[in-house]
């Protein structure tokens, strides 16, 4: 064999050894993620403030659940579809309604970020319970972290139905599709791949 050739040949062992090297730390990091999608949360204690973050069955339900059960006196719902009234939301026989606002601007996660930030300066809240998709968690902590620095967010994850029957081909895809965004947003991609988009 030629130098020449086995130069390449040497290049081409690199290249596929760190390809298997990436793919395992993908395939090990994702099963954590996976695990971590199907945790659930521990008991909030008392806060200044709630958010919400829609786009998931069962938020919005676990998220006056808390306002009710006083562990906060307020509560934001972000990401609310235009045309969608306060009585769709929170059920009269509630009583909550006064206690609720609607966030109608967020259309991603980055925006339901910036849409908590005006919220959360607007209140003065300190300490902010976040209820979303437990597979969403993740990168919904880290876009309000990078919007309300020093703000004390306690995560209370809910277990999404499509989590709840195994692990079927959608399933699947449906973390792969989210774990993807979260490196993104780690690594300061999110933008640059427009993975900042969708809840």
């Amino acid at each position: 064999m030629t130098p020449g050739w086995e130069r390449v040949w040497q290049s081409l062992g690199l290249t596929v050894a760190l390809l298997l090297g990436l793919g395992a730390a993908w395939n090990l990091g994702f099963a954590q993620f996976a695990a971590a999608a199907h945790r659930p949360g521990e008991a909030p204690g008392q806060a200044d403030g709630i958010v919400v973050l829609t786009g998931g069955a069962d938020r919005v339900e676990a998220a006056l659940q808390l306002l009710a059960d006083g562990h906060a006196p307020r509560l934001l719902v972000s990401g609310v579809r235009r045309g969608t009234d306060l009585a769709q939301v929170v059920p009269p026989e509630l009583a909550l309604s006064e206690r609720v606002t609607l966030g109608r601007i967020a259309q991603t996660t980055v925006g339901n970020a910036a849409e908590t930030a005006a919220w959360v300066h607007r209140h003065g809240v300190r300490r902010l319970i976040v209820v979303t998709a437990g597979y969403h968690m993740p990168r919904a902590l880290l876009e309000l972290q990078r919007a309300v620095p020093g703000v004390e967010l306690v995560p209370v994850p809910v277990l999404s139905p499509a989590l709840r029957g195994g692990m079927p081909a959608a399933t699947l895809r449906l973390l792969a599709n989210e774990y993807d965004k979260l490196l993104a947003v780690r690594l300061g991609l999110a933008r640059a791949l427009r993975y900042g988009e969708g809840a």
